[in-house]
Order: structure tokens, then sequence, then C-alpha cells
């Protein structure tokens, strides 16, 4: 029998369109089972939910629950070392031409068994749905060979086995050209990267796949074969794109349609434009800005005159991100990039939930998923305020506590 139960609280923050936070005063959400089936002012709470068991939270604030749109959580090995060379005066290039960055994990992720790689990351999960999240996106890309690609993918499905909270995938093989296939960036597509999309995908092991578009990583013309196989196999796209520079990555992945377009501090007018007319996300990462002291900022503003949808991520990865708070990620965005308040709360729920191609998720409505968040909290303004705080109260998924 499905659990029926309403919840009651002064402040619901639906992140509908419409008022500020979709806020609802003196609201009440009505749930059956793992859906939202009713949310409104609880002066108005139909028949036959009055006589449903009610939870009142009082003075507490209701959201949807968090969504992590972009992260790296599954890895072998860490990368402090490179931590402590970036503050020596190292660069990113620098660190990734003489065999760091992303090929120093793939080491250690290529020594991974899948038991291993899973373990490592369910401590990072556990701090993530500790601050409220539902639902996390977790790429491949640190294993460069077929083996240890797929082994990944596996590890990264059974994080919804051993944890309360929805995984979505992402073929990540075009991240970096590993050292067997050095200066051969044509041929490390072409060997590796298309045939180990096309096994992960006959194993469902795929959601969505993504590509590095940078000067250290692959050409949009690299990148691009890439997307037409997933186009192919009825799969959608997304980029890590102009973040160190600006090669049109965005662009190409809005000629895709892609979901997303992740990192864009580089981003031009143009890719602007491109990404509106598709209705691609901008997943702005202002952990790696952050560790990597960037100084160039996204577009914020031509984004937002362009309606273009952002989004906010972790980027949660053991070199350029190693963070685990989306909290924080929500105060980074709006100290370093100037983001709103509401415009952060978007991204790591209404937009997340866009990025991730989820339309049952990422507000409070009728019809969509009992995925909420109760904060100690009375407006949802505190949540991207505090740094280093984290006040959930509880976190309920699919109408489970």
């Amino acid at each position: 029998m499905t659990k029926k139960t309403v919840f009651c609280s002064k402040h619901i923050a639906t992140m509908q369109v419409g008022q500020p936070y979709g806020m609802i005063e003196n609201g009440a959400v009505a749930m059956d089972g793992s859906s939202i089936v009713w949310v409104g002012p609880q002066s108005e709470i139909p028949s036959p939910y009055t006589d449903w068991p009610q939870v009142d939270f009082g003075d507490r604030l209701i959201t949807p629950a968090l969504i992590d749109a972009h992260t790296h959580v599954v890895f072998g090995g860490n990368r402090a070392v490179e931590f402590e060379m970036r503050l020596n005066g190292a660069t990113y290039e620098e660190i990734a031409r003489a065999g760091g960055g992303i090929l120093s994990t793939v080491n250690g992720t290529r020594a991974a068994s899948e038991q291993d790689l899973l373990a490592g990351a369910l401590p990072r999960v556990d701090t993530l749905l500790a601050e409220g999240v539902s639902c996390i996106e977790v790429k491949s890309g640190y294993g460069l060979d077929t083996e240890t690609e797929l082994r990944m993918l596996r590890a990264a499905r059974r994080i919804a086995q051993e944890r309360p909270v929805r995984v979505k995938t992402s073929f990540l093989g075009a991240h970096a050209i590993p050292p067997e296939y050095s200066g051969r960036g044509d041929a490390y597509i072409d060997d590796v990267c298309i045939p180990t999309l096309r096994a992960a995908h006959a194993e469902g092991l795929v959601d969505a796949v993504d590509g590095f578009c940078e000067g250290i990583a692959f050409n949009p013309a690299q990148i691009e074969r890439v997307f037409k196989v997933a186009q192919e196999l009825g799969l959608p796209v997304k980029l890590h794109a102009e973040q160190l520079s600006n090669l049109g990555g965005a662009r190409l992945a809005a000629s895709y349609g892609a979901l997303s377009a992740d990192h864009i501090e580089y981003l031009d007018a143009e890719g602007v434009a491109g990404m509106a007319s598709s209705g691609t996300v901008a997943v702005l990462l202002p952990g790696a800005f952050y560790t990597l002291h960037e100084t160039q900022q996204p577009p914020v503003e031509l984004l937002r005159a362009q309606n273009v949808p952002i989004a906010l991520a972790t980027d949660c990865n053991p070199g350029s991100s190693p963070l685990t708070s989306l909290l924080l990620t929500m105060n980074m965005g709006c100290t370093l990039f100037r983001l709103t308040p509401q415009e952060a709360l978007a991204g790591v729920t209404c937009n997340a939930a866009r990025a991730l191609g989820l339309s049952d998720t990422g507000t409070i409505d009728a019809g969509l998923r009992a995925d909420l968040a109760i904060w100690d909290v009375t407006h949802p303004t505190e949540l991207a305020y505090r740094i280093g705080f984290n006040p959930l109260y509880k976190r309920i998924f699919g109408g489970v506590e």
C-alpha cells in the first residue's frame, strides 16, 4: 500500500515559474508514494487530501531536493600534490603537459578495481546527500581504455544500488589523450573512444555522451566524430567547452541539441546565441574556477540576455575541483560569478534537471517525483548566503525519508 502524506510548512519554494522562488507561504505538499499529487496553500488543500496524515515542519523551508549535474566522483588516487604545484606557480596546462592532471588520475583509476572505485566514490556521494542532493551525474573519462571506462560506468551505476540517490551516467571517453596515444588523438578516437562508447551503450551504461573540447584535449572535429556516433545511438550529448580558450565547442554542442555546455568561461556571443536557439543549458562550475585561480568569468550577462538556462554543479573531481558541497557551490556562484541567490537555487534544482534531460524532478509540482529537502531556514536566500554551514533538516527521496 502506497504511503499518502501531506507535508505542511510556512515556506515552500516550489521553483516553478512565477513569483520569486515559486514561493508559497503556509503551503502544503501532498504525496502519494513516490509522487507529488498536489501543492498549494494549506487553506486550499482539496479533498481527499485533507484526510491524509499530515507532517507539519513549522517555520522551516521546503525546496526541491538538489541536483548535482556535473561530477567526476568515480576515480582512483588523488592529486593533492598538484594543489601544491599550482600554489607554487604551475598552470593547469603545464601540469597536464608534464603528465599530471587528468593523466595522473588515469593511472590511479586503471589500477583500481570496480569495488575500489565504488568504495572511493561513496564517501563523496554521502557528503552530497547530506546536503539534500537526490540526483547526481557521474562521468567516466579517467580510464581512456575500454576496460577501465566500462569499469567506471559500472561502478557509477552501482552507487544507486548502495545509496538512495538517482545516478545519471555520462560517457566521457573523449576526456584526454592517454600516453599510449600521445600525438595521435584521431587514432585514439577511432581505436578506443568510439568502440568503447558502442560497448558501453550495448551494456546499458550510458545516459549521455560528453567530451573535453580544448587545446590540451580534443578539437571540435574530433568531438564531432564522437557526437555523430552518439546521435546514431540515440544518446544526448553535452560538452566541456570554452574552459581555457574559445574553440567553438559550445556552438558545436548546440548544433547537436546538446543538453548542456559546461565551464564556458571563454564563451562568446555567437556561442551564447547557439545555446539559446537549441535550449542548451549553461552549467557553470565555480569550484574549478576557484581552484585553478581563473580570472576569465563566464558571460553571465550574455546568458541572461539570451535567456539561456544557468545551472551550477560541483564538478567534483580529484584535480581541478575537489569539491563535494553543492551548498558551497551555490555561494561560489553568487560571489564569484555574481549570480543571484534565486539563480543559484534554480541552478541546482530546475535548471540542473534540464541539464540532465530530466522532466520529472527539479521543481515541486503535481506529477513529479517527491524528491524534497527540508531546511532549518526561513528563506531560500540563506542557502546561498552561508559559507560552510549545512542547514538541512531532512531529505526526502521518492517520498521516503
